[in-house]
């Protein structure tokens, strides 16, 4: 059994160690990437692995909790202890990480006005439940029961937050009641403000920083809090950032390759550093988050690149072999090898199979539920996906006035099947006229709402939008309608199954459009996008994630393990009324060109 202190350097049995981390969500890389892209850090000089655990991806519905597959943490943690690793866990209930609603379980909304990330008694027995579980299986890896976990954190970058010291110590005291033993952490910014509000000094809990430049002046600022409050610890940065996230209809970001690798030689110089991140991988499925700008929600898009080390696939970028050699100029006793590297491949072009209307198959696909009045995403499904509310107005065969009222996010709204509007942000709400047909006594009215993610970071992040759907109601002329059918597309695999390709196509609606296919040979590979408007794409099950042709990526990355030699299926559910022909593989990402704003 080995010891970890924390005193006035980090004793591994004793013995003083400098942390050289990398940052890898197991929860945004296929597990069969878990290996490479873990053999990479240590290649490049890390003697450490860190990673949040998100707990909406591990108990996605009340009481319901996964950790098996890709869930499976445990085998991630042991994987690095096989290579050498030593391992950070960060499995505070917040994690915000660019992930949906950082980390916080949709359903905890269901809870009209919970106070989230405080002494609230409702969510705090909601932690504590979660807690009961997780924890349990993270004891048995901590250094002291012969595992590589030598830390964890209880909350993060709380002081960006909140202030409630008495909700960090019954995070911390929750968390110690399970056995927990190795030290204790919290990670703020590096400014007074926020290392007062968010950290647990007074109570022994040692302090980490977040940045990606300005070493010195970052790290002095910690080492003066620490002072002031009688402390001689190590500085650590927990997260480095290296490179930054990217939102629809802007810009991709970098950073020059050369900067990073100088700014980490000065940090390590200081103290120890975690890269945020070492392999970003991506936000399969629906759990990309949301940044806001003044009133404006900024979702990000399904690549999590970041402009790391390792590309979304896992390849070694001219950062890493800079990062590399810094590394060993300031620590020239570390293991280093050259890392692991994979070939993407264009594994062909196939014609589409089948095609049919969401709207023509959709009560094959799920029972839908009524209710007098709208109902959110959370309260009659997971909070994730797409939400169809159908109702029927009277037809007093003139224009009526139709208005979205509280609505979060996007929404497709249509009449007797025809498109009438797209609305989004600044258009949302706003009254668009609807004309029945004469032959008709009623008019169908059907609004499609897309949740793009909830708000991840900031003041938002327990604001009213971040309930999803339809919140106030539909309005016909001045009065509130009465009377819908819910059915939330979620796209799991018991709604694919269901659907019925026979039930008719109308490529103008949101539509489904299925791909079989064999490969002789699987590899990684990215599917063009391009050519289409906006959706998903399920690969053999799998949600890959968004697509949008606002860009700025217009392809989405598929590992080799999510495909099948010999046949497979692809279904993309498609939005934007863009009739989908034909599926392209190909073997590099492409990208939109978008100008930077004059700010």
């Amino acid at each position: 059994m080995q010891t970890f202190e924390i005193k006035e350097d980090f004793l591994l049995d004793g013995e003083p160690i400098k942390i050289i981390s990398g940052a890898i969500h197991y929860f945004r890389l296929a597990p069969a990437q878990w290996e490479d892209s873990l053999y990479n850090l240590k290649a490049l000089g890390a003697n450490t692995v860190e990673t949040y655990i998100p707990w909406n991806f591990h108990e996605p519905q009340e009481g319901t909790f996964e950790f098996e597959g890709i869930k499976d943490v445990v085998a991630f943690v042991k994987l690095a202890q096989e290579l050498g690793l030593m391992v950070i866990l960060r499995p505070s209930v917040y994690i915000c990480a660019e992930w949906e609603f950082g980390g916080l379980p949709a359903w905890l909304l269901k809870e009209p006005s919970i106070r989230l990330r405080s002494t609230d008694p409702r969510f705090m027995e909601k932690v504590k439940n979660y807690y009961t579980v997780l924890l349990p299986k993270l004891a048995p890896l901590q250094v002291s029961q012969g595992g590589p976990v030598i830390m964890m954190q209880i909350e993060n970058e709380y002081g960006s937050y909140g202030m409630e010291k008495e909700y960090l110590r019954q995070t911390k005291q929750l968390i110690e009641s399970f056995a927990i033993t190795v030290p204790l952490f919290t990670s703020d910014g590096s400014w007074p403000e926020v290392l007062d509000a968010g950290t647990l000094i007074e109570d022994g809990v040692f302090v980490t920083g977040n940045f990606g430049s300005r070493s010195k002046e970052n790290a002095n600022v910690l080492k003066k809090f620490m002072e002031q409050h009688g402390k001689n610890w190590p500085i650590m940065c927990m997260e480095y950032w290296d490179g930054w996230f990217n939102r629809w209809n802007e810009p991709i970001i970098k950073r020059d390759p050369q900067d990073l690798a100088d700014e980490v030689k000065e940090m390590l110089e200081i103290g120890s550093l975690n890269l945020y991140m070492f392999h970003g991988g991506t936000n399969f499925g629906f759990y990309n988050g949301c940044s806001a700008r003044g009133m404006t929600d900024l979702p990000q898009v399904t690549s999590y690149d970041y402009d790391a080390l390792l590309t979304e696939s896992g390849e070694p970028t001219e950062k890493y072999y800079l990062v590399q050699q810094a590394i060993k100029e300031v620590c020239p006793d570390v293991w280093q090898a050259e890392p692991r590297t994979k070939k993407m491949r264009a594994l062909g072009n196939y014609p589409v199979t089948e095609s049919v209307s969401f709207f023509k198959t959709k009560d094959q696909m799920m029972t839908g539920i009524a209710s007098p009045y709208p109902l959110t995403m959370e309260n009659v499904s997971t909070g994730y996906g797409y939400i169809l509310y159908s109702a029927q107005w009277k037809n007093y065969q003139h224009e009526n006035k139709l208005r979205l009222v509280e609505t979060s996010d996007r929404a497709h709204i249509y009449s007797d099947g025809k498109h009438q509007a797209t609305q989004y942000q600044e258009t949302l709400g706003e009254e668009i006229m609807i004309t029945g047909q004469k032959e008709n006594e009623v008019i169908q009215i059907d609004v499609l709402v897309e949740n793009l993610g909830r708000v991840n970071y900031g003041a938002k992040l327990n604001g009213p939008a971040q309930s999803k759907g339809i919140r106030g109601g539909i309005m016909q002329d001045i009065h509130f309608h009465q009377g819908y059918i819910h059915y939330p597309l979620t796209l799991e695999k018991e709604q694919l199954e269901k659907i019925d390709y026979q039930a008719g196509k109308v490529p103008e609606q949101p539509s489904f459009y299925q791909f079989k296919f064999d490969l002789a040979d699987t590899a990684d590979t990215f599917i063009d996008c391009s050519r289409y408007g906006k959706g998903v794409v399920i690969v053999n099950g799998i949600n890959l994630g968004r697509y949008w042709n606002q860009g700025p990526l217009l392809t989405l990355y598929c590992p080799k393990s999510f495909l099948k030699q010999g046949e497979n299926e692809l279904v993309i559910f498609e939005t934007e009324g863009v009739e989908i022909e034909e599926l392209c593989f190909v073997d590099t990402p492409r990208e939109k060109v978008i100008d930077r704003p004059n700010l």
